[in-house]
């Protein structure tokens, strides 16, 4: 039985007609860039997060950029965030021109651990960028303690619609990015992101940011910006699979649960979900001592895995300028050598997550060596 870690024909076959009058509706509008779509979703998602406002951009790794510019992260400022994550997070601080600081990551949530914050903040910190990672939100309420007045932009990429204790990303810090990227449980047909703000000088910066610099579309620029806007035909793919979205993610969760119920009294370390939060399973990572050798065993067995991430930032060649060494930040990089990523997403069947279940109790029976 195939078991793929993400299949988006599957998910277009199930709303097909939906997408395929949007996609139409766009091609005969004649308004491509800034239409009613985008605006109507900026609104819709604003709203869904709790929110004041939201601005959309060309991808998640432009919102951060954005976001962080508009709170003025660039030469001889610093960035709090942590080494286990996608590389858009320390990426877009580097290129801003500013210096990443990170602090380890929490063992079971895989999020950042908000008690080394404190020794982690100097007088050049400018933003501290929790990540929300795999569909959990982060410990937000120690983190904004130990934050202060110092603005946090969470990174929501791979939690929209996740919940700490009734509120989503965005509600905690100054803002919050989305990443629309086609295997986010939002995905487009392409790339896309968002910007979610209370803050309204925040979010008329990113507007400025986004649209090369210029606040109110006279051809008069305030500064540097970008060509960064959300076009809408992802806006009008975005607006129908976000009414199917509490669905798919609802569908994430029974899958999780098959796993967690197959999975029990393994050696198989399993993902756990904090007190107060709503999972959302982006990804259901577990941990296993043998992770190289179980994830072989699934291949040859057709079902699909996924290692994120297999080398902590600040152990890459990018970043070898930051001046970082192996042990440093120790818990990252156990995970790293750890995780895998089971397929979880909601086009999948339940006789499909079973099956990928039992291999895996399969393998943690069998003799494989590490």
């Amino acid at each position: 039985m195939r078991v793929p870690i993400a299949d988006l024909a599957a998910q277009y076959a199930e709303i097909k007609d939906e997408l395929d009058a949007a996609l139409l509706d766009v091609g005969a509008s004649g308004r491509y860039i800034l239409g009613p779509h985008g605006k109507a979703l900026e609104e819709e998602l604003a709203r869904q997060n709790g929110v004041r406002f939201a601005a959309g951009v060309a991808s998640g790794t432009d919102a951060l950029k954005i976001a962080l510019e508009a709170l003025g992260v660039g030469p001889g400022t610093e960035v709090i965030t942590v080494p286990f994550t996608f590389v858009a997070t320390v990426e877009v601080v580097q290129q801003l021109g500013a210096r990443t600081v990170f602090v380890d990551i929490d063992r079971d949530t895989f999020n950042m651990d908000s008690s080394q914050l404190k020794s982690a903040i100097s007088p050049k910190t400018k933003a501290i960028v929790p990540v929300h990672l795999f569909g959990q939100l982060a410990e937000m309420e120690a983190a904004c303690a130990a934050a202060g007045d110092i603005p946090i932009v969470e990174d929501g990429a791979q939690s929209i619609r996740s919940s700490r204790n009734g509120k989503c990303a965005g509600q905690f810090g100054k803002a919050a990015i989305l990443s629309f990227f086609p295997t986010k449980n939002l995905g487009a047909l392409g790339d896309g992101g968002m910007i979610l703000t209370d803050d309204e000088s925040l979010y008329q910066d990113c507007l400025s940011l986004r649209m090369h610099g210029m606040p109110t579309g006279d051809y008069l620029y305030r500064k540097v910006g970008y060509a960064s806007r959300l076009d809408e035909i992802q806006a009008a793919v975005l607006r129908v699979k976000l009414r199917k979205l509490e669905e798919w993610n609802e569908r994430r969760r029974q899958n999780a649960s098959i796993y967690c119920e197959a999975l029990a009294g393994t050696e198989t370390v399993l993902p756990k979900t904090l007190s107060g939060n709503v999972h959302t399973y982006h990804q259901f990572t577990i941990r296993h001592p043998r992770r190289d050798a179980l994830k072989t065993f699934l291949k040859e067995r057709e079902i699909d895995s996924g290692i994120y991430y297999p080398e902590c930032l600040h152990l890459q060649d990018a970043y070898a300028d930051l001046g970082h060494k192996p042990g440093d930040f120790p818990v990252a990089e156990q995970a790293s050598r750890e995780v895998l990523s089971l397929p979880v997403h909601a086009q999948l069947s339940k006789e499909q997550v079973r099956f990928a279940a039992s291999r895996v109790v399969e393998f943690c029976h069998s003799a494989v060596p590490v």
